[in-house]
């Protein structure tokens, strides 16, 4: 039996193992179930459908129809009600709020530089038990170099090929190092286990006090793996987690860690090596190591798939430039290539490896990195319980202070290691959060100018032969980010070009805070103006998580939701079947938009599933925005007042057909012009901006919006190219934005 002099020795020897690459291989293994590739984003929408927080305000309330909407029905409570009302009351809560946010988004991706050079890195130093040290200096570092660049050479493929061997290759690693530490605990201490005793902890912090507060931040990725089974429920299952981590991970982590710890006790004296191939015996380390290797690889591709999702997360919700997204796969939903990513994640790993050459400082770096997402996601999930949950305040506050505590201990110690690698994900995340705030910011500001600068329906109305503007054949897609009202881009291609196309659609192309959009919800079409103008708006929303289609696609599925729309609007409004409170418009429905329905994707032959109505009370217009030209306008603004809906039902027993010869003309007339729109051509009118600063503006925000914004729109892709719009097909209307 151990005595506690002997056991803390063992303790001791536990917290020296911060260098052994067992934590960094296990830690990618556990990143196969790609822990962060959508926490924070997650959470944050989660909290924006509860809560108006969101500085970008094209929020709609037929969002909330939505059936992914999942907007909870339990009453709130008082205290609760008082939270939400004072965090949306203070815009500069909403922008601490998006900071944190990016702040943990910008660690992960941090962290998906760091993982796979740590992982390949530290599998690949087992060759120094079988090689001299002059060879082991200048063999590990190219190997490694060489394992990365193949590896994210071959991202473009897609991990669905290879995707079969991964669970058996994390398995084949986990019943490994499980069989090791067995084998050590056996073999050199049985009684090793006494080491798990709490008391032990406590004594040696105790003792040691800020030294043994400092070694916390060494043993960082003891820990890291552990969480990273309970940080993504996306893609696995409450009970498929439960039961891997019960009966498998802690298990093998555990006889690893115990291992290690009874092998080192026999072998403290040994200071050169203390790693884990050291406990490996001589005859296993070259099959051990093959292994190894295989899982490191494993763990840095579900890492940097990972940082794929989150990015093009980020660049869906307007906090990231636009790059080009490959989908590698058309069956397995999610599977994304990102190629200028791609390459910049190689040359930054790359790039650690050869400048680090240690896997000390690499812990240190990816442990602050994680702790820093940890410590934003229980700050994240205090809210959710707060906002979403309706749990009183006490319940949050109790919550972030059992964890949060824990978590602010080990990055305080981790901190402490801020020369010795910690640096350098605070550097990456500096750099990030400014690229992704500023491009965000100049979003925002763009918004806020077209909704300032919008023309109103009449100006659109009076547009005619008489004023020399004509119809040309085909199909005009106007893109813009408004959800209603005519965009100052339209009005100045048509002062340059005094002619618009016969069929005219304002297309607005949304991402709203759900993962996905139901396809027969996706699409929200109205008319703009009489029916005899044929301009209609086509609201196209998509999850941050959803597959954008290509333009041919949705050129064609676009055609099919107007005459889809055009019928059900002559249903309705000629009366053919009844709808419940279908008061049949909007007050000033002459001199503005009708209200927008939902139009599925299923074929017209019965009536649309529901269409939804948004109006505003008449007293809530304000005064203070002289452009608002509408009651609908007004929707756009969301603080100005109380906004009403209505979500209407309509069903059918039995399918209705109608024969041409019973249609009315006027109706017949319409589809007609579509389809002979259609066969025209269709041309795609995007704006190119420009964004300028104010006159007197500080020196921050000229920076950040004259050079900084510029030179990322310069050199990241086009909206055209982002759209897939063909070139021979493309309208660019020159904007220059003064904000």
């Amino acid at each position: 039996m151990f005595t506690r002099a002997h056991l803390q020795k063992t303790f001791n020897i536990q917290i020296l193992m911060k260098r052994s690459s067992v934590f960094c291989l296990l830690f990618s293994g556990l990143s196969l179930l790609s822990p962060y590739s959508s926490g924070t984003f997650a959470l944050y929408s989660l909290i924006c459908r509860h809560a108006k927080v969101s500085l970008l305000p094209n929020r709609q309330v037929a969002d909330e129809a939505l059936s992914t909407y999942k907007l909870e029905n339990a009453p709130e409570k008082k205290n609760s009600s008082r939270v939400k009302m004072y965090l949306e009351k203070h815009k500069c809560l909403h922008t601490a709020l998006l900071i944190l946010v990016l702040l943990g988004t910008c660690m992960v991706i941090g962290d998906g530089v760091l993982t796979p050079a740590i992982s390949v890195f530290s599998a690949v130093s087992g060759l120094e038990l079988s090689m001299s040290n002059n060879h082991h200096q200048y063999a590990v570092v190219p190997i490694t170099c060489f394992i990365l660049v193949c590896l994210f050479a071959l991202q473009h493929y897609g991990t669905h090929r290879v995707g079969f061997l991964f669970a058996p290759v994390v398995l084949a690693w986990l019943l490994c190092i499980s069989a090791l530490g067995l084998y050590n605990i056996i073999h050199w201490n049985p009684h090793v286990y006494q080491a798990l005793s709490p008391y032990y902890m406590f004594k040696f912090l105790k003792k040691t006090k800020k030294g043994g507060w400092m070694s916390l931040g060494g043993i960082l990725l003891c820990i890291t793996g552990s969480e990273a089974m309970f940080a993504d429920l996306g893609h696995f299952s409450y009970a498929a987690i439960q039961i891997a981590f019960t009966f498998l991970v802690y298990p093998a982590l555990i006889l690893a860690y115990m291992g290690q710890a009874a092998y080192l006790s026999q072998h403290h004296d040994n200071t050169n090596h203390i790693g884990f191939y050291i406990s490996v015996p001589e005859k296993l380390r070259i099959p051990v190591l093959i292994i190894a290797i295989l899982a490191s690889v494993v763990g840095s591709q579900a890492i940097i798939s990972g940082t794929f999702s989150i990015i093009n997360q980020s660049q869906s919700l307007g906090c990231f430039p636009r790059v080009k997204v490959v989908h590698t796969s058309d069956k397995i939903h999610g599977q994304i290539y990102i190629p200028e990513i791609n390459w910049m994640l190689m040359i930054l790993c790359v790039a650690v490896t050869i400048g680090f050459r240690d896997t000390k400082h690499m812990g240190n770096a990816s442990g602050l990195a994680v702790m820093t997402v940890m410590l934003v996601t229980t700050c994240l999930t205090s809210l959710v319980i707060i906002l979403c949950w309706h749990k009183p305040p006490v319940v949050a506050l109790s919550f972030l202070l059992f964890f949060g505590s824990v978590e602010l201990l080990y990055f305080s110690a981790s901190l402490t290691k801020f020369t010795e690698g910690a640096w350098l994900p605070i550097l990456l995340a500096l750099i990030l959060m400014s690229i992704m705030f500023i491009w965000h910011y100049a979003t925002i500001k763009k918004y806020e100018f077209d909704l300032h600068n919008k023309v109103s329906l009449e100006w659109l109305l009076a547009l005619g032969s008489s004023l020399g503007i004509a119809r040309v054949p085909g199909i005009g897609l106007v893109f813009t980010d408004l959800t209603s009202g005519i965009p100052a881009n339209f009005s100045r291609f048509v002062t340059n070009l005094p002619a618009f196309h016969r069929v005219l659609v304002f297309v607005c192309v949304k991402s709203v805070p759900v993962p996905y959009v139901p396809p027969a919800e996706r699409y929200l079409v109205g008319r703009v103006g009489p029916p005899a103008h044929r301009s209609y708006r086509c609201i196209v929303r998509y999850g941050y998580r959803d597959v954008h289609q290509d333009v041919d696609s949705f050129e064609t599925e676009l055609a099919a939701r107007l005459a889809d729309f055009i019928n059900y609007d002559w249903h309705r409004a000629h009366g053919t079947y009844s709808f419940p409170e279908d008061n049949a418009s909007l007050s000033n429905e002459s001199s503005t938009e009708c209200r927008l329905a939902v139009i599925g994707t299923v074929s017209f032959s019965s009536i649309p599933a529901y269409e939804v109505e948004e109006s505003v009370q008449p007293a809530s217009v304000s005064a203070g925005f002289p452009t608002v030209d509408s009651v609908t306008d007004v929707i756009e603004m969301e603080p100005v007042g109380v906004v009403e809906r209505r979500v209407r039902f309509a069903t059918d027993d039995e399918s209705v057909t109608l024969s041409s010869a019973d249609m009315d003309l006027q109706m017949q007339g319409e589809l007609e012009d579509l389809s002979s729109a259609q066969q025209a051509g269709t041309a795609f009118i995007l704006g190119h901006s420009h964004v300028q600063a104010k006159q007197g503006s500080s020196v921050l925000k000229r920076l950040a919006l004259n050079f900084g914004y510029n030179f990322l729109r310069r050199n990241c892709r086009g909206a055209d190219v982002a759209l897939k719009v063909p070139p021979v097909s493309l309208l660019e209307v020159g904007m220059v934005y003064i904000v």
